[in-house]
């Protein structure tokens, strides 16, 4: 990728109209872009180009738009904005549990998409997100809580010593919580720290990539040991002891 330009997106897109006009957009505002149109062939692009971000429709031919996230997440950990024709809660829940980032649905604006992939730009180019930087200037660039060790630094999360395998998004919404321990925040706020302040993305995506967190820390919902729900509010970290 030159460095002259944004970064670079890879966009999955059966329909020729909305894929010409999605990629004129990201390259007017300076993205280097590849287009493709089936599932089979966005699994092989990502495996082949390493996109910084993965723009991909769900009703694809060949294989789904979630089987091919589900391929790729075996390998990459790219950010990924999905695309859905319908308003339907079950395709959203289903794309951020396979891995995707955010979501848009159909019909949307060419300039939201681009502005929700610049988010998506700004936190892969920076080396640490805002939680990371908070902590970082506190002196606090790496958190033990019990038996959940949090690494600002090297983007690494433990149990009891062993690794627990987050995608990007996930880590950087534990290290907001990690950040700030025992504060309630909001899912405004997580959004902004994690997405972005300039993009309206749905609140519901916290909840989402929450749930997979607290699942992948072997967490039970009803009965949280580090991440509690502060009902009407949003998140609460537990501090250490």
């Amino acid at each position: 990728m030159a460095d002259s330009t944004s970064g670079r997106v890879l966009v999955v897109e059966d329909e020729p109209d909305l894929a010409r006009l999605v990629g004129d957009y990201l390259r007017n505002a300076n993205f280097e872009v590849e287009v493709v149109s089936d599932g089979l062939e966005a699994v092989e692009a990502v495996r082949e180009h390493s996109p910084d971000v993965l723009v991909l429709d769900i009703g694809l031919p060949g294989i789904d738009g979630f089987e091919a996230l589900r391929q790729v997440r075996v390998f990459s950990e790219c950010h990924v904005l999905v695309l859905t024709a319908r308003d339907d809660e079950v395709d959203k829940i289903v794309g951020l549990s396979l891995g995707a980032d955010d979501y848009v649905t159909k019909p949307f604006s060419p300039r939201e998409l681009v502005a929700r992939v610049q988010s998506m730009m700004r936190r892969a180019r920076s080396s640490s997100t805002a939680a990371v930087q908070a902590s970082d200037e506190s002196g606090l660039g790496r958190h033990a809580i019990g038996e959940l060790v949090v690494d600002n630094a090297a983007r690494d999360v433990r149990i009891a010593g062993l690794p627990v395998l987050l995608t990007k998004t996930e880590f950087d919404l534990l290290a907001s919580l990690a950040a700030h321990p025992n504060q309630a925040l909001s899912r405004r706020q997580l959004i902004e720290m994690v997405w972005g302040g300039g993009v309206m993305s749905d609140e519901h995506l916290v909840d989402v990539h929450l749930a997979r967190v607290r699942r992948k820390l072997g967490e039970d919902a009803a009965n949280p040991t580090y991440i509690h729900t502060v009902r009407g509010i949003g998140y609460r970290m537990v501090g250490p002891a």
